[in-house]
């Protein structure tokens, strides 16, 4: 009997999947409507885009005939061209609507990937000029690639045996991961309707703080567009001074979500839907992650302290909000950090580095592989003193086994060297272009980009813009998001002579 493996890739199966995918995005694209009618506005781009995306789906699932079983080879091609194509998908209301700041292709894919890889970087220049039912489907395109990546994250990935904490799934099962079902439909099922739950509740506490009076600025509109972008720490704001017009209360609930939307779903579901809060506070993973918070927001906050910069409330508020949103790479922003201090400017670089937990909405290098990486280096260590000690890497107590070790090791020298890469390409080009861009702000573009974290420096600060970027340089940065929001492999292994070899 041949094994699936041996037999090359099935180009048909991955393209029909990935048209009834497209064909489920594509009614997802009249949400807007309503507020365009509402607000006087053009319903068009979006009844455009819902039946370009629908018809190119449909398209696709006719080209590739009928369907047939989708297997994890087939599933990587099936990953990375469906965040592609939704993100094409999600730049056509742009360009159908005639705005002067997306009419550029461009500029339109670069919002459309930022908004469905939940990246949070924009190339507006005037955001509150732009019609709201436009702005509102800016907002949800980030909830609906924030969704998807949890599905992707624990229930597709598993089966490519990628991505994050789930790579050791079959190896080291954790007591977060047992109880979820093994169908991919109701794992699916259960983390919409945690998603939704936790969503609304958001959106309830930010529209409350309006209706008591706590925050005049925030009313409906502003509380659910903010919660659409909350959860899936994306960090859109239909504002260009993000969350620095509205109340600190309303500042502190940001904070409170933006950490949820940093922890694994799969154990808000063991905490929220089965009340097994034991068994999630045993997770090293989220000890970690709640300690680096802790300690970030820490240094953060000392650092304006001692340079005079903020202080009492302030500082802390500000510090706090700040080292969540860049840790969980949401992107929302309180004060434009890029005037803060060396120190402070460095910590938030850094944090672009760090991650939430496998599992969960944020993206970048994530919490588990920075825990497992410092766990090889002691192993690496130890066995130089004794050489004969077998001492298996363990994650929550369960020895991993040492292809899940070497994976992780090659994720994050991927991850580091296409940072690199990627840095180097954006100060290059920009040099060639006369853009005025320093060594810092190519860094800092590079790690946000790749992170899925949203703002950097300079003019592509909190509150600026990356339209003064080249074009060439803006496709780097789509590259970039593609990569990091599926985490590398599914994307990279496309490019591999073994992957199409029969």
């Amino acid at each position: 009997m041949i094994r699936r493996e041996t037999v090359g890739v099935d180009v048909g199966a991955a393209l029909h999947l990935t048209g009834v995918l497209l064909r489920y995005l594509g009614p997802t694209l009249l949400v807007p409507v309503p507020i365009a009618l509402w607000d006087g506005e053009s319903p068009w781009p979006f009844v455009l885009a819902s039946l370009v995306t629908t018809a190119f789906g449909q398209a696709l699932v006719l080209v590739a005939g009928t369907q047939r079983r989708v297997g994890p080879r087939e599933g990587f091609l099936v990953v990375a061209l469906t965040w592609l194509l939704a993100a094409v998908a999600g730049s056509l209301p742009y360009l159908f609507s005639g705005e002067s700041q997306l009419n550029s292709p461009y500029d339109a894919l670069f919002e459309g990937m930022s908004g469905f890889t939940t990246t949070g970087a924009s190339v507006l220049t005037d955001i509150e000029s732009v019609d709201r039912s436009l702005l509102f489907w800016r907002q949800f395109s980030q909830w609906l690639g924030g969704m998807g990546i949890v599905v992707l994250a624990l229930a597709v990935l598993p089966r490519l045996r990628v991505g994050g904490r789930q790579l050791f799934e079959t190896e080291a099962p954790g007591p977060e991961i047992e109880p979820l079902s093994a169908s991919i439909r109701d794992t699916a099922r259960r983390l919409w309707v945690l998603y939704v739950v936790l969503t609304a509740i958001c959106a309830a506490c930010y529209t409350l703080a309006g209706w008591t009076g706590v925050d005049p600025e925030m009313d409906l509109y502003d509380g659910v567009t903010h919660a659409f972008t909350t959860l899936p720490t994306g960090g859109f704001s239909p504002y260009a001074d993000s969350f620095a017009r509205f109340a600190p209360a309303t500042q502190w609930v940001a904070v409170v979500f933006m950490f949820l939307g940093g922890v694994n779903f799969a154990l808000l579901y063991l905490a929220f839907a089965r009340g097994r809060i034991a068994t999630v506070l045993r997770d090293e993973e989220l000890r970690l992650y709640g300690a680096l918070v802790v300690a970030s927001s820490v240094v953060v906050i000392v650092a304006l302290r001692q340079h005079d910069v903020l202080s009492g409330e302030e500082a802390i508020r500000h510090g706090v909000f700040q080292a969540v949103s860049i840790i969980t790479t949401t992107g929302f922003a309180t004060v434009d950090y890029a005037d803060w201090p060396p120190l402070a400017a460095m910590a938030i670089v850094g944090l672009m580095f760090v991650g939430g937990s496998a599992g969960s909405t944020t993206g970048s290098v994530k919490i588990v592989r920075h825990l497992l990486i410092a766990r090889i280096l002691r192993r690496e260590v130890d066995q130089t003193v004794h050489p004969e000690v077998v001492a298996p890497v363990r994650l929550n107590r369960r020895p991993l086994d040492e292809r899940a070790v070497r994976a992780v090791i090659a994720f994050v020298l991927l991850y580091i060297g296409l940072f690199v890469i990627g840095a180097g390409l954006i100060a290059l080009d920009s040099s060639l272009a006369g853009v005025d861009v320093g060594a810092f702000d190519a860094v800092a573009a590079s790690a946000s980009m790749i992170g899925n974290v949203g703002p950097g420096f300079g003019f592509a600060g909190p509150y600026g813009s990356f339209d003064g970027f080249s074009d060439f340089s803006k496709s780097v940065m789509i590259v970039l998001m593609w990569l990091g929001r599926l985490e590398l492999i599914p994307v990279l292994v496309l490019f591999t002579r073994s992957y199409w070899r029969a």
